[in-house]
């Protein structure tokens, strides 16, 4: 049986990973803004976290929350080094898409009623 290690278990504490910063440099970050990683910068000088987050979002988006979970680290401590990434063009952020608002049953009716007229 294999266990998972807590975050308590980290050898490298949160705030060496942020630098000893605990607000990220943008405050427009969600737990579900989609995260997407560009291609046309190099992973040279980025942290092993940095990196690892890159390579995280290189295939697809990824919400803020998932990132948090994959790496293993507070939400907060992910969204300093997410807002490092976006400030030096590593990722770029979207709006999740929003859910579909149900729709109105007269309106689906009039619109029924207008192909059987066409028909």
């Amino acid at each position: 049986m294999t266990s998972r290690r807590r975050p308590a278990d980290r050898l490298v504490r949160s705030y060496v990973v942020t630098d000893g910063r605990a607000h990220p440099t943008r405050n427009t970050l969600d737990l579900v803004t989609l995260l997407i990683a560009t291609d046309d910068l190099p992973l040279t000088g980025l942290n092993p976290e940095k990196r690892r987050l890159m390579e995280l979002c290189r295939p697809g988006a990824l919400s803020v929350a998932e990132v948090a979970g994959h790496l293993s680290l507070p939400v907060g401590v992910a969204k300093v080094l997410i807002a490092d990434l976006m400030d030096s063009g590593h990722i770029v952020t979207r709006a999740p898409i929003p859910a579909a608002r149900p729709t109105d049953a007269r309106i689906l009716q009039e619109v029924l009623d207008g192909l059987r007229a066409r028909l």
